[in-house]
């Protein structure tokens, strides 16, 4: 059945730029982004679609297809029909100290980055976590990291800029270690790493497309480099219905 949250969201009109394909993909797109059409969710038929929009069934077949294109929607084999994606499981191991982009690539999968804001800021909180004087400048990153184009961490970080001055001039995209070591000069070393189990928030339900609260690990990371000193802090939200972590111990 046509729901009334997609019906109110989707508004097609020659006064908008581009055909109604790719407007009716693009009002799809945003409504699985805002979480409207949550995870497993299913579509409406493209016969239905068309008639609740008054448009051909080629114009909602061609919206289909382009988002099937992009890995956002894809085929049920159980009950049929049409459903947007659920975001991949992956289980990577957590042996050694290695970023986001790295790890995704481990796993054969393509990281990309969303970025939410980056800005160069003074927070007494975590200058003292890197030693620093409540006037030190750091820079504060917000990105929602992906993999495969499905959202798999929300990422709050923090860096050093009496350290690394030259990270004033990063644009957040990619990996944060190879700019570190390619414009600064720094060699990640190691890391302090804690990882507990927490119920996502409004940003992170956002970000996710969950339509209520659901599990998440919240992993907090102190990353130094090869000497010894903190560069990095940050405060990531992976996803409980995509991540297990596994862990090597030694005997």
């Amino acid at each position: 059945m046509f729901t009334t949250a997609i019906q109110a969201g989707i508004q097609l009109s020659d006064a908008q730029p581009g055909p109604y394909y790719v407007q009716l993909q693009r009002q799809l797109q945003a409504l699985i982004d805002s979480g409207t059409l949550g995870e497993g969710s299913y579509l409406p038929s493209e016969r239905d679609l068309a008639e609740a929009l008054n448009v051909s069934r080629t114009t909602v077949k061609r919206a289909y297809d382009a988002l099937r294109e992009a890995d956002v929607i894809a085929s049920s084999a159980g009950r049929g029909g049409t459903m947007v994606k659920r975001a991949p499981r992956v289980s990577p191991e957590m042996s050694r100290l290695k970023g986001f982009t790295e790890e995704m690539r481990e796993l054969g999968m393509e990281p990309s980055t969303r970025l939410l804001a980056l800005e160069v800021v003074h927070d007494r909180t975590i200058a003292s976590i890197f030693g620093r004087p409540s006037h030190a400048p750091l820079l504060h990153v917000r990105r929602l990291r992906l993999g495969n184009g499905a959202p798999m961490s929300r990422e709050l970080a923090w860096y050093d800029l009496t350290l690394a001055p030259q990270l004033e001039d990063w644009s957040g995209e990619g990996s944060a270690y190879a700019w570190l070591r390619e414009h600064c000069g720094i060699h990640m070393g190691e890391a302090e790493q804690s990882i507990e189990a927490i119920m996502s928030t409004p940003a992170e339900m956002e970000a996710f497309g969950f339509d209520t609260p659901m599990p998440c690990l919240l992993i907090k990371r102190r990353s130094q480099d090869v000497e010894g000193r903190m560069v990095e802090y940050v405060e990531g939200t992976f996803r409980g219905d995509a991540y297990a972590y596994r862990v090597r111990l030694a005997g």
